[in-house]
């Protein structure tokens, strides 16, 4: 549900025209102050699998604007991603050293930094974002001979590295959204 959390704010609360401008809203605020976006639309997905748990925004004061809520929204993007990594990584005996990202919300450079941040690790943009299905293609074509790995490698050529900049102690404070979904599950 990561990227019907821009959609949203688009269609359904009419805070931007366009996805792309969703970045913009954001930047005209230092941080989310204490405003947390849980997309929970059709529940809360990986890892957590709870379909009872509903959509929230916690934190909210009388000095919350909708730039705060379109950052929140941004830094729920990248809050999913992390849980979902993270429980990965429990399985895997291999650490995590890079991330590399497509699709639309890669193009959103105050997401990427974040989600550099949050995991501590370099984010790697290619110029191509919309490689899913060609990277299933290139996959098909790997496993029938078709193409070798040289091929496969020399078709994912890097945009921008979002190197990690965040101190661990600032990165530690910006887990509130780990204390909004335990409150959200000790609540039920």
């Amino acid at each position: 549900m990561a990227g019907a959390i821009v959609q949203w704010l688009r269609d359904n609360l009419g805070m931007i025209q366009q996805s792309s401008e969703v970045e913009d809203l954001a930047r005209q605020v230092d941080s989310s102050e204490e405003v947390v976006l849980l997309p929970a639309f059709t529940g809360l997905g990986a890892p957590y699998w709870r379909s009872d748990i509903s959509a929230s925004i916690t934190g909210m004061s009388r000095g919350t604007t909708k730039a705060h809520i379109a950052r929140a929204a941004l830094e729920a993007v990248a809050y999913q991603t992390y849980d979902v990594l993270i429980a990965m990584q429990k399985d895997s005996p291999h650490p995590l050293t890079e991330l590399r990202v497509d699709g639309g919300a890669a193009n959103n450079d105050l997401l990427m930094q974040f989600q550099a941040d949050l995991l501590d690790v370099p984010v790697l943009r290619p110029r191509d974002t919309e490689i899913t299905a060609k990277g299933a293609a290139l996959l098909a074509g790997l496993k029938t001979g078709l193409y070798d790995e040289g091929t496969m490698q020399a078709s994912w050529q890097v945009d921008r590295v979002f190197e990690p900049q965040m101190s661990s102690d600032i990165r530690e404070q910006h887990f509130k959204w780990q204390r909004a979904i335990d409150r959200t599950l000790t609540s039920l």
